[in-house]
C-alpha cells in the first residue's frame, strides 16, 4: 500500500448495503452505474488497509415481507427464501463491479449453491479477508424470518469485526424520517438504550440487541455522497455512531 494513502483505525469491518442502494431512488432492479459507484468507493476504502466484508440486502428486487398479506398464496417463509435469492443476484452484480475496478473478491452464501458462490464457512471467510479480498455475504443467515440487518450483525460478531457500518441514503439517524419531515433532528451519537427507548429506525431490534450485548459499535452514514465510505473507514466524523455509552465531553 503506498505511503501516501491514509490508514484506517479499524482492522476489519462489515459494511451493510441495502438492496435499494443498487437502484436509483424510488426505482427497482439493478443499475450498474449505482453498483459501480459503490464498488469504486469500497475499493478506495480497502486501500486504507482495512479488511472489508459486505452484507447485501435484496429489497430492490424482492422483499419477503411483501408476501405477508393474507391474500397471497405464497407462504411467508417461502417469500423470505425468495428474498434471500434476491440478495445473491445483487451479490453477483457487486462482485463483478468490484472486480471491474481492480478488487479481488469472494461471494459467499448462507444457502449452498455450487457453481454460483462459495458456501459460507467462518474460517474460510476470515482467511479470504486476511488475504485482502473483499468478501460479499449473500442469502442473509440462510433462515427465514431474519433480516439482513441481523445477518450483518451476526457476521460482524462471527468475524470479530471492529465495527458494523450501515450505508443508507440519508446522513445518519434522525429523530423522524427526514424524507418526510425536513425539521427532523440528526443525531451525532446515540447509545443502544436510546435507540430502543426512542424507537429509532437504525436497524431491526434483533440486530441492535446483538450489537448491544457484545458492545459492537454501529455507524450509520450516507453512502450516496461520493467518498463517504472512505471517510467512514478512515474514522472521520460523519453519520451517527451508536455505542454502549455516551461520548466523553471534550
Amino acid at each position: 500500500m503506498p505511503d501516501s494513502l491514509p490508514s484506517s483505525p479499524y482492522s476489519r469491518i462489515i459494511l451493510k448495503l441495502s438492496g435499494e442502494s443498487f437502484a436509483p431512488a424510488g426505482e427497482r432492479g439493478i443499475s450498474m452505474a449505482e453498483v459501480v459507484h459503490i464498488a469504486k468507493q469500497t475499493v478506495r476504502a480497502a486501500q486504507q488497509g482495512v479488511e472489508i466484508g459486505i452484507v447485501i440486502g435484496g429489497g430492490n428486487i424482492l422483499r419477503g415481507a411483501q408476501f405477508t398479506a393474507g391474500a397471497s398464496s405464497i407462504q411467508e417463509a417461502t417469500g423470505h427464501y425468495m428474498g434471500m435469492l434476491a440478495t445473491v443476484i445483487n451479490g453477483l452484480a457487486l462482485q463483478d463491479a468490484l472486480e471491474s475496478v481492480g478488487a479481488q473478491t469472494r461471494l459467499m452464501t448462507a444457502i449452498k449453491m455450487d457453481g454460483v458462490a462459495e458456501p459460507y464457512i467462518r474460517r474460510r471467510a476470515k482467511r479470504h479477508l486476511e488475504k485482502g479480498r473483499i468478501v460479499i455475504f449473500a442469502a442473509g443467515t440462510g433462515a427465514p424470518f431474519v433480516t439482513t440487518d441481523t445477518a450483518a450483525a451476526q457476521k460482524a460478531l462471527e468475524l470479530e469485526c471492529d465495527i458494523l457500518m450501515k450505508a443508507t441514503r440519508v446522513d445518519g439517524v434522525y429523530s423522524e424520517d427526514p424524507e418526510k419531515n425536513p425539521h427532523a433532528v440528526l443525531y451525532d451519537h446515540l447509545t443502544y438504550n436510546q435507540v430502543r427507548e426512542k424507537n429509532l429506525r437504525v436497524m431491526d431490534s434483533t440486530a441492535i440487541a446483538h450489537c448491544m450485548e457484545h458492545d459492537l459499535p454501529i455507524l450509520v452514514f450516507n453512502y450516496r455522497n461520493d467518498g463517504n465510505i472512505e471517510r467512514a473507514v478512515r474514522g472521520d466524523s460523519i453519520g451517527t455512531r451508536v455505542t454502549s455509552a455516551a461520548p466523553t465531553p471534550a
